[in-house]
């Protein structure tokens, strides 16, 4: 399994930057796929995460509202489009997948494939 995580960038505080996450080597459908991200000299830490058919989306506390995790199975791609960017969203985001059930989608160890992570900075 592959992810190509892109989008990432340079943006200032209230803009908005959608990030895609491109997933191949196994069949898209079946997995599961959440966002994380690491802010400098911070542990990574859970974003968001949608279910195999798009039908369940989590998100932490801080996002809520501000971002939406979206995925287009015809693709193969997951999206996290994000508005109303803060400072402290900076970090570098990654996608993770995972094809197993009844798993804790926040907690990272339940993702096998990680993509490389993209970079966004929110400037104030």
């Amino acid at each position: 399994v592959q992810l190509q995580a892109s989008g990432g960038g340079l943006a200032q505080a209230g803009d908005s930057l959608k990030l895609s996450c491109v997933y191949s080597g196994r069949l898209f459908s079946n997995a599961a796929v959440g966002w994380f991200r690491q802010a400098p000299g911070k542990e990574r830490e859970f974003v968001a995460r949608i279910g195999r058919r798009g039908a369940s989306e989590g998100y932490t506390n801080s996002v809520k509202g501000r971002f939406t995790i979206s995925r287009d199975n015809d693709k193969n791609t997951v999206y996290l489009q994000m508005n109303s960017l803060k400072p402290e969203d900076t970090a570098v985001y990654y996608c993770a997948a995972t094809q197993r059930y009844y798993v804790d989608y926040k907690d990272e160890g339940s993702y096998s494939d990680w993509g490389q992570g993209t970079l966004v900075t929110v400037s104030s």
